[in-house]
């Protein structure tokens, strides 16, 4: 979610008010209670302390119904509701309830579409409004199941470096040769690999292709590639060269309309975008530029374009050893619960692979901990 804004638990009573003012304004505060309201889960959304969303929650056997969202008129549009509703999924998952419905006014039918419920039943009416009963079946959250580790291997003039929050200024070489860094992690049994040019980052065009290759036909693992891809072009010989995705960052921000066209072109499943965040706002050009784009605003319109692999790097963490920004990837997996969401930056210890795990992440990039011996390889065993 946005900054300043938070989901908690209210009281019945402190729903009235928006329910009868969005949903039945002709109505008195009593007249918008609903059976059995006292049995009920509340819970409201904060924008700067102002209440600005409701619903209720009612469980039952295996399934919840969820009745009077409301949003204020002057928040609609901001994606409040969806973000209420991803919370209600969340609970739902974690009370293992199977099944989240609603009886939707009919006008409302295409917007619970777009969020993955389906239409049940026949169309009825009730109090001359039209309504349709909408299901969503809630899943298995995946990601307390898999956990993939995915280590980094950042290459400078063909060896495996790291920098220091993306400063070229600040580089140590830890291994002439990738390929060995490559080997050592498939031996202990990692499957992913997240390889960066950061001479081609620099430059603009692919340059490390030929590490890329020499790794991905030697090895068995999952390697995404990413660094300098700006063109068609440059997208051909990371495929060619044996990547399974390919890492884009600031293309996506400087050309969505090209990178959509790539996401459309190739699928989503060869797509990994990443988000460059500094103060939930998204940075490019080596986070040299920070925009005035919201990561929330960002990652909303890729996901609406079937982006699904993401990783987001808080620049303010990357290669301080400091811990993540879990509070961040919190919001963002409140907000937008189906994407394969993958941790970048800040991990210093085991400690912090664990907390992204309980957060609900779909993974994690380790780098500098690893190299610099503050997490052991053994210690990721129960991962792999």
């Amino acid at each position: 979610m946005q900054a300043g804004v938070a989901i908690r638990r209210i009281n019945v009573e402190d729903t009235l008010p928006l329910r009868r003012d969005v949903l039945y304004p002709q109505l008195t505060l009593d007249g918008v209670r609903v059976a059995h309201d006292e049995d009920g889960l509340h819970f409201g959304l904060y924008e700067q302390d102002h209440l600005v969303t409701v619903v209720s929650l009612f469980p039952g056997n295996g399934s919840a119904q969820f009745r009077k969202l409301a949003t204020t008129s002057a928040c609609q549009g901001k994606g409040y509701g969806s973000s209420m509703l991803a919370h209600l999924v969340q609970f739902c998952r974690k009370e293992r309830i199977g099944i989240l419905w609603c009886n939707a006014r009919d006008t409302a039918e295409s917007f619970y579409i777009k969020l993955g419920f389906r239409k049940t039943g026949d169309y009825f009416q009730k109090d001359g409004i039209i309504f349709c009963r909408m299901e969503l079946q809630v899943k298995e959250n995946m990601a307390a199941k898999t956990f993939e580790i995915i280590p980094a291997i950042d290459i400078i003039g063909g060896k495996c470096v790291r920098l220091t929050q993306g400063d070229y200024e600040q580089k140590k070489v830890y291994n002439e040769h990738p390929l060995e860094v490559a080997k050592a992690f498939e031996a202990i049994g990692v499957k992913r690999l997240h390889l960066v040019d950061l001479d081609g980052a620099k430059k603009g065009a692919v340059v490390n292709w030929n590490v890329l290759e020499n790794i991905a036909g030697k090895t068995g693992m999952t390697v995404d590639f990413g660094g300098g891809i700006k063109t068609g072009k440059d997208l051909e010989i990371v495929f060619e060269c044996g990547a399974a995705l390919a890492t884009i960052g600031s293309i996506a921000v400087k050309d969505p309309a090209l990178f959509f066209s790539w996401v459309k072109q190739y699928g989503p499943d060869k797509i990994f975008l990443g988000a460059d965040v500094k103060e939930e706002k998204i940075a490019v050009g080596g986070w040299l530029e920070t925009t005035g784009l919201s990561v929330f605003d960002f990652l909303e319109a890729n996901i609406e374009q079937g982006v699904r692999n993401i990783f987001c790097t808080d620049i303010a963490k990357d290669g301080l050893l400091q811990g993540p920004s879990i509070p961040l990837y919190k919001k963002i997996l409140e907000r937008f619960a189906d994407i394969h969401f993958i941790a970048s930056g800040g991990v210093s210890n085991i400690e912090d692979v664990v907390a992204l795990h309980e957060a609900g992440c779909s993974g994690v990039i380790i780098g500098k901990a690893i190299y610099e011996g503050h997490l052991a390889l053994e210690e990721l065993k129960p991962y792999l």
